[in-house]
């Protein structure tokens, strides 16, 4: 019984030298961007695989692109992923029994010059459904005329509805006027992605970035399908194949920018749309069911209090 005792007790952790430290969390940096890049590249697969990977963009919360790879390499259901203490803070524990998925935090250190400097740190985060706390509350769902009317609201440029453009052109966004052009008439899941879409050229048509049209389609096609998804719209109508193929030669470097390019252009176009929508909850309108104190009728007056009066 003393032999199965003391087998039993937990082992001191293992000391490391310095030297051995840094070997051990380099290794574990390198593991991880090798999963990083090996995601990257399954992304642009094919049709399917591009669609899974941008409606897990569209599903889960900000995140970077190295996060938003490596999460999905590991776990397609997660919506709302924190470190332990980012949850802490937040008021929620994370269950019992849990495991984390691996994770890049943002953090500060010191150089050896003495100055402060941005870098990252690899440890673990854990879903939303991985924690506990009061239940969130549901996404508020939206009519298409409300995201459209919200689109326009925030819209960082000028849109114009139009009778002219070229047939099979369902809007474009014309940089030397700064506004987008949609065709009228259009019905209103195909207006959101159009409009979408040219938002996120507008979006890459930027002071300096030597922007035009073609370098950017294949990102805004994306944006598009991400904003859609995230509105819950019908996206049968996407296709990737095209935009996998034009990828097929890139670097995993240079398709994690691409990444980047879609999550920066959508993540704008759904923080407009959010804020209008929370400018219009905001704003005071009349309430059909108002508490308002009736008056007390009065009464006619009798022919001697008339006569008093007099």
């Amino acid at each position: 019984m003393i032999g199965r005792k003391q087998e039993t007790q937990p082992q001191p952790e293992q000391q490391y030298t310095k030297e051995e430290y840094a070997s051990m969390k380099q290794a574990e940096r390198e593991d991880a961007w090798a999963k990083v890049d090996a995601q990257a590249q399954e992304v642009f697969k094919d049709d399917a695989s591009m669609k899974g990977f941008l409606g897990f963009m569209a599903q889960c919360t900000p995140q970077s692109t190295r996060n938003l790879l490596i999460l999905y390499h590991q776990n397609k259901e997660i919506t709302h992923p924190r470190t332990f203490d980012k949850w802490k803070e937040a008021g929620r524990s994370i269950r019992s029994g849990e495991k984390g998925y691996t994770f890049f935090a943002d953090q500060e250190y010191t150089k050896e010059d003495g100055t402060i400097a941005n870098g990252y740190t690899i440890t673990k985060a854990y879903d939303i459904s991985q924690t506990r706390g009061p239940q969130p509350l549901p996404p508020q769902k939206h009519l298409p005329e409300e995201i459209i009317a919200a689109m326009v609201e925030q819209s960082p440029v000028q849109l114009a509805i139009s009778d002219q453009l070229p047939q099979g052109v369902q809007a474009q966004y014309v940089p030397k006027q700064h506004t987008i052009f949609v065709r009228n008439g259009m019905d209103e899941t195909t207006t959101i992605c159009a409009i979408a879409r040219e938002q996120a050229h507008a979006s890459f048509d930027t002071v300096g970035s030597g922007y035009y049209r073609q370098a950017y389609a294949a990102q805004s096609y994306c944006a598009a399908y991400v904003v859609a998804q995230r509105c819950g719209l019908d996206t049968s109508a996407f296709r990737f194949d095209k935009v996998c193929e034009s990828c097929a030669q890139m670097t995993p470097e240079e398709k994690r920018g691409f990444i980047s390019d879609v999550k920066r252009a959508s993540y704008s176009i759904n923080r407009d749309i959010q804020r209008s929508f929370r400018d219009l909850e905001q704003t005071v309108q009349p309430d059909e069911f108002s508490v308002e104190t009736q008056k007390p009728a009065k009464t006619p007056k009798s022919k001697s209090e008339k006569e008093t009066e007099r």
